[in-house]
Protein backbone atom coordinates (compact mmCIF):
# COMPACT_ATOMS: atom_id res chain seq x y z
CA UNK A 1 0.00 0.00 0.00
CA UNK A 2 3.02 2.58 0.88
CA UNK A 3 4.61 1.56 -2.19
CA UNK A 4 1.71 2.50 -4.70
CA UNK A 5 3.44 6.17 -5.28
CA UNK A 6 6.98 4.87 -5.40
CA UNK A 7 8.40 5.17 -8.27
CA UNK A 8 10.60 2.24 -10.09
CA UNK A 9 13.99 2.74 -10.50
CA UNK A 10 13.59 0.15 -13.31
CA UNK A 11 11.30 2.17 -15.83
CA UNK A 12 13.07 5.14 -15.01
CA UNK A 13 15.89 3.65 -16.34
CA UNK A 14 14.39 2.02 -19.51
CA UNK A 15 13.06 5.25 -20.41
CA UNK A 16 16.45 6.94 -20.36
CA UNK A 17 17.82 3.81 -22.32
CA UNK A 18 14.97 4.35 -25.08
CA UNK A 19 15.82 8.09 -25.05
CA UNK A 20 19.30 7.47 -25.32
CA UNK A 21 18.93 5.25 -28.13
CA UNK A 22 17.00 7.66 -30.02
CA UNK A 23 19.48 10.72 -29.68
CA UNK A 24 22.28 7.95 -30.92
CA UNK A 25 20.15 7.55 -33.84
CA UNK A 26 19.48 10.86 -34.72
CA UNK A 27 23.39 11.10 -33.97
CA UNK A 28 24.35 8.92 -36.72
CA UNK A 29 22.02 10.44 -38.87
CA UNK A 30 23.73 13.76 -38.99
CA UNK A 31 26.81 11.98 -39.71
CA UNK A 32 28.80 11.92 -36.35
CA UNK A 33 29.82 8.35 -35.95
CA UNK A 34 32.32 8.87 -33.07
CA UNK A 35 29.30 10.12 -31.20
CA UNK A 36 26.85 7.77 -32.14
CA UNK A 37 29.61 4.70 -30.73
CA UNK A 38 30.08 6.91 -27.25
CA UNK A 39 26.28 7.36 -26.93
CA UNK A 40 25.59 3.66 -27.54
CA UNK A 41 28.27 2.28 -25.42
CA UNK A 42 26.47 4.39 -22.94
CA UNK A 43 23.21 3.07 -23.31
CA UNK A 44 24.67 -0.77 -23.74
CA UNK A 45 26.12 -0.27 -20.52
CA UNK A 46 22.92 0.94 -18.81
CA UNK A 47 20.79 -2.32 -20.30
CA UNK A 48 23.42 -4.42 -18.43
CA UNK A 49 22.49 -2.02 -15.24
CA UNK A 50 19.02 -2.92 -16.43
CA UNK A 51 19.17 -6.35 -16.63
CA UNK A 52 21.06 -6.58 -13.74
CA UNK A 53 18.34 -4.98 -11.46
CA UNK A 54 15.74 -7.16 -13.23
CA UNK A 55 18.13 -10.11 -11.97
CA UNK A 56 18.19 -8.97 -8.66
CA UNK A 57 14.71 -8.35 -8.68
CA UNK A 58 13.21 -11.32 -9.97
CA UNK A 59 11.69 -9.90 -12.99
Amino acid sequence: MFGLFKKDPIKKMEKRYYAMLEEARDVQRSGDIKGYARLMGEAEELAKQIEALKAENGQ
